[in-house]
């Protein structure tokens, strides 16, 4: 496989943070960005910005809220899916399936699931199982495949400043914990804690009570691989420096380096 670089970012409003965007794609240069909670309509989307950037670009709007996105450094995302299956009756804009650079990617914008109990937690759960049910296929489907989004879950207690302010929160429920162990055991493996096993990394910090500041994040955004692309994964991280710019998201991008097949021991 030749060497890319695949990211993931919810931009959280794509349409106030173009210009944060395309500064992380200059710098940064990703072959792949999974974009989430563009908050935009179709007609909306700055299509022609980010093909002056360099980029081909694939989307799935929805005005004020949610939206996904892949766009491919110098070429065109081919679609596979528009939405995922089990939930075509979801008038909610949360998933987009493409190939692009020889690897299928799964762009997803999880639901948030609050508050808790209720419907949204009910709705958060049944949009989890199906995609864990489309994830197996995708999983043993033979080719290089990524999920990459935002899930909406902190997986474990070291991915969480400190759990005991968030245990009512649909995001650390031991439903949606089970939900996102029940996808690993599918085969999936989570890139960042395959290269940080036992390093607290963050991809989220609140707006509110100076989060960013005191680095009081979690960790909820993630990229995991199949068994035919894992091999490949040569290095991951967060780009931390996006979320310290004026008028940021409260995510920042995680990304993925792939290169040449690990021989083997």
């Amino acid at each position: 496989m030749k060497a890319l670089k695949i990211a993931t970012f919810n931009i959280n409003g794509i349409r106030s943070r173009l210009p944060a965007l395309l500064a992380w794609l200059q710098r940064e240069q990703p072959d792949i960005a999974c974009l989430q909670e563009l908050k935009a309509a179709d007609q909306q989307f700055p299509r022609q910005a980010l093909e002056a950037a360099g980029y081909g670009c694939l989307y799935h709007g929805q005005p004020a809220w949610n939206g996904v996105a892949i766009l491919a450094r110098g070429s065109e995302p081919l679609e596979v899916r528009r939405g995922l299956p089990g939930m075509e009756d979801d008038s909610q804009s949360r998933y987009l399936e493409a190939a692009a650079h020889g690897v299928l990617v799964a762009c997803l914008y999880l639901p948030n699931g609050n508050p808790q109990p209720g419907p949204k937690f009910d709705y958060k759960l049944r949009w989890f199982e199906c995609l864990n049910t489309h994830a197996k296929g995708l999983c043993a489907n033979g080719h290089p495949t990524v999920l990459a989004g935002d899930f909406n879950v902190v997986p474990t207690d070291m991915d969480i400043y400190n759990p005991q302010s968030w245990l009512k929160d649909a995001l650390l429920q031991p439903e949606s914990r089970a939900c996102y162990q029940q996808l690993l055991q599918q085969g999936w493996v989570d890139a960042i804690r395959q290269c940080y096993p036992e390093q607290r990394i963050y991809t989220f910090w609140d707006y509110f009570r100076n989060h960013w500041a005191r680095n009081a994040g979690l960790r909820i955004d993630h990229l995991l691989l199949n068994p035919d692309l894992a091999p490949y994964l040569k290095a991951a991280g967060v780009d931390a420096w996006v979320r310290n710019q004026a008028k940021a998201s409260d995510h920042a991008p995680v990304w993925i380096e792939l290169g040449t097949r690990r021989r083997r021991p």
